[in-house]
């Protein structure tokens, strides 16, 4: 694993490490705490799908600031930025001026993290260790998500909202510390073709952000409910999920780097579809639905590294990468919120939650043909390469709370 002895590796991880506290922490409970703090299933959906919508007409505003700034600053103003959504979450009561407030805020920060984040991991990472640099980012932060939602849950029954969230925003502050020391990217004022470059990468993230919505936020929803609508049980049922994780952590990312894509992707669409299906029999059912939410960390671990692999190498062959990854989280955004507002009409129209959950079988499907795709013209040779510079053993994930 050459990759971790750079010191730029290193700090990107330690990066990740401390932001991926918070995302498994606070940010796992952001749905579940605005159903609990009283806005309804379709209300909580359907400001999901208005942050998406609000991301994606603020993100053309991005790359200008980048030109002026380079990306690394931007990674951390959104870093920054994505922090103070959490004290504003904790004052959410319901449906009213708080919550709409806390969608423009969460849309703001996401916006100009998520776009610089991807896109600065794409260009200083490599195509040789791609799929283990991502492997390695799931185990990582499988094992931090061990802890955090335990901690979380309890710091909501024991101090409240306030300062279990007020705990979260001050860790995705000293997340940005360790940025201070990376090595900046500038961004060129014109690239020209980046988009057009772009456009395989788009629809990849539209099938993403399709899926992202039942598989995620619809199921967090339900994990909760099953579990009696209990913050610590909740916390529970994440932490035996990233324990599963970080067990399985790296496996698919050296099976990409030893030139197994296509037989990476029957595997990661094939777990993703079986774990779809056992959780859409799951609500009402407590055990099955901790038995469901710890097999998704399995297939987290799974297809991460066969998605980001194929995005991120695209990203680093285009003109920019940030206008790359600019194009495609845009692409991820509409996915993203047109699965919420679906599964916010259909939870308003009295339909099961397990309708909704099932939803993401078509953009499954469609991932399968497109990585296939890939895959199959890609092929990645393995030969480890020393690369004082490859660190992506941290890209996203969600978004995936993303």
């Amino acid at each position: 694993m050459a990759f971790f002895r750079s010191k730029t590796v290193n700090l990107l991880n330690l990066h990740y490490g401390i932001h991926a506290i918070a995302l498994s922490g606070g940010g796992a409970f952001f749905a579940v705490y605005l159903l609990k703090s009283g806005v309804s299933i379709p209300w909580v959906l359907a400001s999901l799908a208005l942050i998406l919508a609000g991301r994606f007409i603020i993100r053309p505003i991005v790359v200008p600031i980048a030109v002026r700034s380079g990306m690394r600053a931007l990674v951390i103003a959104g870093t920054c930025l994505t922090a103070l959504q959490y004290p504003l979450l904790a004052e959410v009561h319901g449906l009213g001026p708080a919550l709409f407030v806390l969608c423009l805020v969460v849309a703001l920060g996401d916006t100009f993290y998520w776009s610089s984040y991807h896109a600065y991991y794409a260009a200083l990472g490599n195509h040789e260790h791609r799929g283990s640099e991502l492997g390695a980012r799931e185990a990582l932060a499988a094992l931090v998500g061990i802890v955090s939602p335990l901690m979380t849950g309890w710091a909501l029954v024991a101090f409240g909202p306030r300062v279990a969230f007020g705990a979260t925003a001050a860790i995705l502050l000293f997340g940005a510390l360790p940025l201070f020391w990376t090595p900046d990217v500038v961004v060129v004022r014109r690239a020209p073709g980046a988009y057009r470059a772009a456009i395989p990468g788009m629809k990849l993230f539209l099938a993403d952000g399709w899926i992202a919505a039942g598989y995620f936020f619809v199921w967090q929803i339900a994990l909760f409910l099953s579990l009696g609508e209990s913050y610590v049980a909740f916390g529970g049922a994440l932490a035996l999920a990233a324990l599963v994780g970080a067990v399985a952590g790296l496996f698919l990312g050296r099976l990409i780097d030893a030139g197994h894509g296509q037989r990476a992707v029957s595997f990661a669409i094939g777990a993703l579809v079986i774990t779809t299906v056992l959780r859409a029999f799951a609500p009402g059912h407590a055990l099955l639905a901790i038995v469901a939410n710890a097999l998704g960390a399995l297939v987290v671990c799974l297809y991460i590294p066969t998605l980001m692999t194929a995005v991120y190498n695209q990203a680093k062959r285009s003109p920019c990468t940030l206008r790359f990854h600019v194009a495609t989280e845009g692409s991820w955004d509409v996915g993203g919120a047109a699965g919420c507002l679906l599964a916010a009409l259909l939870a308003a129209a009295g339909v099961l939650l397990s309708a909704a959950i099932l939803l993401p079988l078509v953009g499954a499907a469609a991932l399968f043909v497109l990585l296939r795709r890939y895959y199959a013209t890609h092929r990645v040779t393995g030969v480890a390469v020393p690369d004082p510079l490859a660190q992506n053993a941290i890209v996203n994930s969600g978004e995936s709370a993303s």
